[in-house]
Order: C-alpha cells, then sequence, then structure tokens
C-alpha cells in the first residue's frame, strides 16, 4: 500500500512535469516559451506566440497528464483520497516542474484534467460557464468562474464530500496562482481597466490587437 501511494503520487509529479509548451515552442521556433508574452509556460501562451494548433494542443497534453495521473492511481488500487493527492501531484509538477529547475505554468489544464474522471459531468457543466464567461469577456483569467461553480455543482449533485473539498481546494490553489501572476500586470499603466472585459485579445486572437 505504501509503495503504492509513493509510486502513484512521484508518477503524478512526473506526469505533470513534463513541460510541453516549453517543449512545441522550442521545436516549432525555436523560443523559450517563459520569455515571450505572458511568460506562462501553458497552452494559452503557445497558442498566441506560437499557433492556434499548437496551442490547442498543449492544451489536450497538459489535460491529459492530470487525468493519467488519476487513472494511474486508481489502477495501483488506491483509495479516492489518494487518488486526489496523485493528482494534486501531477499539478504540482506542471507548476513547478524538475525539467525546467522548478519553474512551470499555473496549472489549469492539468487541474481540469484532474477533474474530468472524478466528476465528468460537474465538470462539463463548470467548463460550459467558464467558456460563456470567456466568450462575453474575452478574458480567459475569468474562466476560472467556471471552476469555482464546480464545488456547488458536485454539493448539488450530491458527491462526495471529499471531492466536494478537492474541487474547491483546487479552484483556490489556481485562483491564487493566477492572482499572484496578476501582480506585475496590474502594474502596467492602463492594464486595470483590461481585468475585466480584455480589450487587448479576443479569445480567438493569437496576437496582441493593434
Amino acid at each position: 500500500m505504501v509503495f503504492s501511494v509513493i509510486a502513484a503520487i512521484v508518477i503524478g509529479y512526473l506526469l505533470g512535469s513534463i513541460p510541453f509548451a516549453y517543449i512545441v515552442a522550442r521545436l516549432k521556433k525555436g523560443i523559450d516559451i517563459r520569455q515571450m508574452g505572458a511568460g506562462n509556460v501553458g497552452a494559452l501562451n503557445v497558442y498566441r506566440e506560437v499557433g492556434p494548433a499548437f496551442g490547442l494542443g498543449v492544451l489536450a497534453a497538459d489535460l491529459a497528464k492530470g487525468v493519467l495521473a488519476v487513472y494511474v492511481a486508481r489502477w495501483l488500487g488506491l483509495d479516492l483520497i489518494w487518488v486526489c493527492v496523485a493528482g494534486f501531484a501531477a499539478v504540482v509538477g506542471h507548476n513547478w516542474s524538475c525539467f525546467l529547475r522548478f519553474s512551470g505554468g499555473r496549472g489549469a489544464a492539468t487541474i481540469m484534467g484532474v477533474l474530468i474522471p472524478l466528476i465528468p459531468v460537474q465538470f462539463v457543466i463548470g467548463f460550459g460557464i467558464a467558456v460563456v464567461v470567456v466568450m462575453i469577456t474575452s478574458n480567459i483569467r475569468l474562466g476560472m468562474i467556471g471552476i469555482a461553480f464546480i464545488p456547488l455543482i458536485a454539493w448539488l449533485f450530491d458527491k462526495e464530500p471529499l471531492l466536494i473539498f478537492y474541487s474547491l481546494a483546487l479552484f483556490l490553489f489556481i485562483a491564487i496562482r493566477t492572482l499572484a501572476g496578476l501582480k506585475g500586470e496590474i502594474a502596467k499603466a492602463g492594464d486595470k481597466k483590461s481585468l475585466i472585459f480584455d480589450r487587448g485579445y479576443h479569445f480567438w486572437q493569437t496576437k496582441k490587437a493593434k
């Protein structure tokens, strides 16, 4: 049991640590994605700096990291709490990758990947809310609102308390990470105006509008 728990956590972390955004940007354009755009090692930055197809590919890969971490833990026969821990290990790996000297992204896609196999119906509803918010505001950051609704939706569906609190904890984690990343952006002149409605980008754009 102890070996299985350790194996699930280590595998989850290593899966999460695979920096697909960094790899794709290096292979396609020879750039360090950490030095481009928002500087985030994630799908959205690749979408805008490398290209839509590559960004969507990175999104799928980062989702898969969370999904696989959960399924590996389940395959090892672990209890739900350890499955959740293994999923979070993947998120930690994405944010503090051992392959990038413990730097990384913010973990939104990997968090979504963790939630998909755990509470699929509730995730789809929350994701739908996020899509509507992003389409209205053109602000990807506000897509977190959809994740914020997932714990409530899980409660309404009478899911296990562990999953309700786990999804809430994941939302708080990504919220704190995102707010921390916004500190530099808020300091820029005029950026406060785009905290809700982002007129610099539309959700379908790859580069900042002029």
